[in-house]
């Protein structure tokens, strides 16, 4: 018999009755993995084993990320699953809940990816080789090298911080943006990210910018030198209604927008795609992201081998297109 436990935002949460992945975000309901999920199961034979959406607030109460992490913990046939939008709240609020964090969790002080192995809980961060896998599928080699192009994250929350890392930590020192803008309307954020870029930068220069208007992005955004990237790094467009910047904005000729999300309003791809043939401008979304996030979570979860590139990542690419 399932046995449920009631969180306090009105989420039930079931014990497993087989071997059950999980997706902790807001709307899950409504992404593509719920459709994906199990097409990737049978390829890859990871039996029967279904998805299951946990749906929280935006900024939840702590108490609540700690009851499904609990349940995760204590429940034996949840296997663990990929965590997006709450990150770093999740990390803050149930860090103690955790056996074992790797270094990228631990350096940047949020969970994307939650798993199990010898009776232990994990956590990790696993957006730092995600971003970076997804920027360079459409960046050319020595793109930055061979320009004074910057990029802009709308955005200080987790995705910006993974990014930033990957830049930081593993970008060849030859080919990084000349300079690395951040804003965010609340300025916590920003305080965070200084810290853990004190941490790990080699040099690059990076400034932060107290944005609490979309008015106030736009200003950077028409300050971008030609050949840029503008970034939307916020839940905008998907977790909550709207883009970070207005219609004002006037994007980098011969630059790049680069939405962070594949699903929902998608304002800011919108605003990129009315000037894409105006500014030259190469505009990408979040599918490719999404392929390489979810499959380096499933990788960890389920302990198997799971490759960034060449036939397999190709057909699970193909049925994921599909099934969209």
């Amino acid at each position: 018999m399932r046995q449920e436990a009631n969180i306090s935002n009105g989420v039930n949460l079931e014990k497993a009755d087989r071997p059950t992945f999980y997706f902790i975000g807001v709307t899950t309901g409504k992404s593509s993995i719920m459709r994906v999920f199990p097409e990737w199961a049978r390829y890859l034979n990871l039996g029967d084993c279904p998805i299951r959406g946990i749906d929280c607030k935006w900024h939840d109460d702590p108490e609540v990320y700690r009851e499904v992490v609990s349940f995760l913990k204590n429940d034996e046939l949840s296997l663990g699953g990929l965590v997006t939008t709450h990150k770093i709240d999740l990390f803050g609020a149930a860090r103690d809940l955790f056996d074992e964090f790797g270094d990228d969790a631990k350096l940047l002080g949020e969970i994307s990816c939650i798993s199990k192995r010898d009776g232990k809980l994990l956590g990790h961060a696993k957006d730092p080789i995600t971003s970076g896998l997804s920027l360079e599928a459409f960046v050319p080699p020595g793109y930055w090298s061979k320009s004074e192009a910057q990029i802009c994250l709308l955005g200080a929350g987790g995705s910006s911080l993974a990014l930033t890392t990957y830049l930081m930590n593993t970008k060849d020192a030859s080919d990084r943006p000349s300079r690395i803008y951040v804003t965010n309307r609340s300025t916590p954020r920003i305080a965070d990210m200084q810290k853990v870029h004190e941490k790990i930068n080699p040099g690059i220069e990076v400034e932060y910018i107290h944005c609490p208007t979309r008015e106030d992005n736009d200003r950077v955004v028409n300050s971008l030198k030609a050949g840029s990237l503008v970034i939307n790094a916020t839940g905008l467009g998907k977790d909550a209604p709207g883009s970070p910047i207005t219609a004002a904005a006037v994007f980098p000729e011969n630059g790049m927008a680069w939405e962070f999300n594949y699903r929902g309003e998608l304002v800011f791809l919108e605003q990129a795609n009315t000037q894409k043939e105006k500014r030259n401008l190469y505009v990408e979304d979040g599918w490719t992201y999404f392929i390489h996030g979810w499959t380096r979570v499933i990788a960890e979860v389920f302990h198997i081998d799971i490759p960034t590139a060449g036939p397999t990542f190709d057909e699970l690419s193909r049925i994921a297109a599909e099934a969209r």
